[in-house]
């Protein structure tokens, strides 16, 4: 089987996110890390994320998070909307996500990253 890669969309300051690098680190996974606060995600990357997870865009937002509600998103019907949304300030996006051969989850728990990897 081939070693198919696995990328960690991650925020180093996230304490989930940090869990998430760490379990798949030892599984013996060395994951491409994706700084998405650093290097700001495409609203095309974001709309693949969501589908390989089979996810609507608030599935993947931090809806806590205070600039959501500065930006009233709560009342925002519109997918296209959120993500841009998400786009222009990767913040609001949910952490960590990790991507491999196609498919992507939300770790959220840090644990279903491993489900994703192992294949389970």
């Amino acid at each position: 089987m081939a070693n198919e890669e696995v990328i960690i969309w991650h925020n180093p300051r996230c304490s989930k996110s940090r869990e998430a690098l760490k379990l798949l680190q030892e599984e013996g996974i060395e994951p491409e890390v994706y700084k998405y606060l650093d290097e700001h995600p495409t609203k095309e990357e974001i709309r693949k994320v969501l589908e390989m997870i089979g996810a609507k865009p608030r599935e993947i937002m931090r809806t806590k998070e205070k600039l959501y509600k500065e930006l009233g998103l709560k009342d925002v019907d519109d997918d296209e909307k959120l993500i841009e949304a998400m786009a222009e300030h990767p913040r609001l996006i949910e952490r960590p996500i990790v991507v491999k051969g196609g498919k992507a989850v939300l770790g959220r728990p840090p644990q279903k990253v491993l489900e994703l990897v192992k294949g389970n």
